[in-house]
């Protein structure tokens, strides 16, 4: 019932993937009304799917604790999560509102025990391919520990999607200096040195620039600065993209010379198509929550439902838990604060 378009966009997209993942099921949680409509009418999804009634719709403009409060129990949101929790889903997909899908499944499904704070995921286009970065916006500020939760979420996730038996994993810095950043920056880089996580290849310290060229795997910093990095680069990509349009069609050699380009800016669209690395991953949660754009076309949502498919298949969950496990049993001695009594 969330995003920009509601079922009118989510249902298709379902047949999108049930056409390329023919052992997927759905269970669509929402407003039979609306739903059961669109379904009739989509033959190969309803073949695969089921209809729960719900009352309650999360607006996309309600704050966290408002949803909590209306919809906690009966609201399309609350249950799909719950159907996770329960074991009758093995994914949430969701296009609605972030700050209230985060709230109720950190209040349904509950953090790892290992976890402080949960964070949110995205696959990024690199010059190599693809690359993780976390925390995209879950979490404001992060200490030293909370970092390192990330970069063994963030390795795990890489290990799932990516299909890497040691991802690379680089902290997003100011410099790549040791002696450059804030200091929890620089503890949580001490410690991640100092240990021998076998399922992850840490880097070091990476800075804005390296995102882009594919540097790591894995980009790790806090939710402010991720949240910024995101924006800026789905912002650039549209420009460039504006840009080129404007460009293309100013004067009739322009246009000339597109059509003799066409093979080439069609595969530049290609590697810039936003919708195929649609789907933010709460990570550090029992359970697996994928967050769609709420602008997201169908293409685009069937995208964030085959990346919550693949993290399943290649068992996400286990992975972090083996990570978490082994890191905190050889965890090295915190550094004692400069000045602080003994």
């Amino acid at each position: 019932m969330g995003g920009d378009h509601g079922p009118a966009t989510i249902l298709p997209g379902l047949v999108r993937v049930a056409e390329r993942r023919p052992d997927a099921r759905f269970i669509l949680f929402g407003d039979e009304a609306s739903v059961r409509p669109v379904v009739e009418g989509l033959p190969r999804l309803k073949a695969v799917s089921e209809v729960v009634h719900c009352e309650v719709a999360v607006r996309m403009d309600d704050k966290p604790s408002q949803a909590l409060r209306r919809g906690r129990w009966k609201s399309s949101m609350w249950k799909a999560i719950e159907a996770v929790k329960q074991g009758e889903a093995d994914v949430c997909i969701s296009a609605g509102n972030t700050g209230a899908l985060m709230a109720m499944s950190k209040f349904c499904l509950r953090t790892m025990a290992a976890i402080e704070r949960p964070a949110i995921a995205a696959i990024w286009p690199t010059m190599r391919g693809e690359s993780i970065v976390l925390d995209v916006g879950a979490t404001i500020g992060a200490d030293a520990h909370q970092l390192i939760d990330f970069s063994i979420l963030g390795s795990a996730m890489a290990r799932a999607v990516f299909d890497l038996e040691q991802p690379s994993v680089g902290l997003l810095n100011v410099g790549v200096e040791e002696i450059k950043g804030q200091e929890d920056v620089k503890e949580a880089g001490r410690l991640l040195r100092e240990i021998d996580l076998k399922s992850m290849n840490y880097y070091g310290f990476v800075e804005g620039d390296d995102i882009g060229k594919g540097t790591v795997d894995v980009v790790v910093t806090e939710g402010f600065s991720g949240n910024i990095a995101l924006k800026t680069a789905e912002g650039t990509a549209r420009q460039i993209a504006e840009y080129l349009r404007a460009s293309m069609s100013r004067t009739w050699r322009a246009r000339l010379g597109y059509l003799f380009a066409r093979g080439a800016f069609s595969a530049l669209r290609d590697r810039m198509d936003v919708r195929k690395i649609n789907g933010g991953v709460f990570l550090g949660l029992n359970g697996i929550v994928v967050k769609s754009h709420g602008g997201a076309d169908d293409e685009g949502f069937a995208a964030a439902v085959e990346l919550g498919y693949d993290m399943v298949r290649n068992r996400l969950i286990d992975k972090i838990r083996v990570d978490l496990d082994l890191f905190h049993s050889q965890k090295p001695a915190e550094r004692p604060i400069a000045g602080a009594e003994s």
